[in-house]
């Protein structure tokens, strides 16, 4: 039987959101014909793929109107590419309605990947945005049959609130075979990965620094506080102890995390979407072999429980993520081996991308769209 051909949108300019290239690249690799739609909100770097992709050209200026031109502008994409023989891959809250639209127009399949809790996240607390997106939630997502999301906890999350079971597929990095030695850094350096937002205890981290000795926190990434994290580094006069890397395509990141002691995923309570994330930079740091610092969140709580690769930060106090730090530089990244080592054979791509199959076969043979 001929597979059928998946057209995976999102609102992004798809050049470092690892998720929908491993998604992607997964589906390609399994005989499905993959056509990916993004746009070019923030530039639209080069970028080379097996499969074909386009970014839709928007004229907004403000975030709120781009949101309203993409998916205008992606239903009619939609519309000109979709047929009997699609599946339409919607990936978070600001793609689904084009393809909720057209999946129940033309009666074809549609796969929801949630890759957070959208309408709760912290940069619409309190909006008039965030009522629009949570009226689009409720009344899109109870019908939606085929979804998958993140964490376990957002997975629990939606089936409360909503009824719906979505499969969990981590974003969890493909297994790396780590055979290259530890290196004896001097001083010793601690690595944020991601976006610079707020909510990610980036500048308590940096706060922290004024209570270790001998280590340099390196920030590898880009986002709306970076200016005034580094403003902060000035006035605190830390300026020989952190570094601002910038924003680093995936392949230059994969290269730097296995070279550090330490890393970190300080997330702070900032509403339910943060609450119940498993961030991706847990994983990628367990495949890189590098203990991390965590925070005493529930996806976090659950990862340390299981495999001991790295330590639970007590709270947000500088003085309290400088000892989480310093516990692990004293143990030594060495001693996290034989743990970080249980947990990269479990929490890889090659474990996740057999659920992911698993739903775009059953969407496959769907006999019902939606649920009635």
């Amino acid at each position: 039987m001929q597979r059928k051909k998946i057209i995976t949108s999102a609102f992004s300019n798809l050049c470092t959101d690892q998720r929908i290239e491993k998604v992607c690249r997964t589906l390609y690799e399994n005989g499905y014909e993959v056509e990916l739609i993004g746009n070019d909100w923030n530039g639209a770097e080069k970028m080379s793929r097996p499969y074909s992709f386009s970014r839709i050209k928007l004229i907004s200026t403000s975030l709120k109107t781009a949101y309203f031109e993409f998916n205008w502008k992606l239903y009619h994409e939609l519309k000109k590419k979709a047929d009997k023989n699609t599946i339409l891959h919607a990936n978070d809250l600001d793609a689904l309605l084009p393809n909720y639209v057209l999946a129940k127009k033309l009666n074809i399949p549609l796969i929801f990947d949630s890759h957070e809790i959208f309408s709760e996240m912290p940069a619409i607390q309190g909006k008039m945005s965030q009522k629009l997106w949570r009226y689009l939630e409720k009344n899109l997502v109870p019908k939606i049959k085929f979804m998958i999301t993140a964490s376990s906890g957002y997975a629990n999350w939606f089936k409360n609130k909503y009824g719906i079971d979505p499969v969990v597929v981590q974003n969890a990095p493909r297994k790396l075979n780590f055979e290259q030695e530890i290196p004896e850094n001097n001083p010793k350096i601690l690595l944020y990965q991601g976006a610079i937002n707020p909510f990610r205890g980036i500048d308590k981290a940096i706060l922290a620094m004024h209570h270790l000795n001998n280590v340099i926190f390196k920030i590898a990434g880009d986002g709306p506080k970076k200016k005034e994290y580094e403003e902060l580094v000035i006035k605190e006069n830390l300026q020989e102890k952190v570094q601002f890397l910038g924003k680093l395509l995936p392949e230059d990141l994969r290269k730097i995390t296995p070279t550090v002691d330490c890393g970190m995923s300080i997330e702070e309570n900032g509403g339910e979407s943060y609450f119940y994330s498993l961030p991706n930079k847990v994983l990628d740091c367990i495949q890189a072999r590098v203990p991390v610092i965590l925070s005493n969140l529930p996806e976090m709580q659950n990862i340390k429980r299981q495999f001991d690769i790295g330590e639970i930060i007590k709270n947000h106090e500088p003085e309290n993520i400088a000892l989480a730090i310093q516990t692990i530089l004293n143990r030594g990244r060495e001693n996290y081996q034989p743990e970080l080592e249980k947990a990269a054979n479990i929490l890889c791509w090659e474990n996740e991308e057999v659920k992911l199959l698993q739903v775009f076969e059953r969407a496959s043979n769907f006999a019902v769209s939606f649920k009635q």
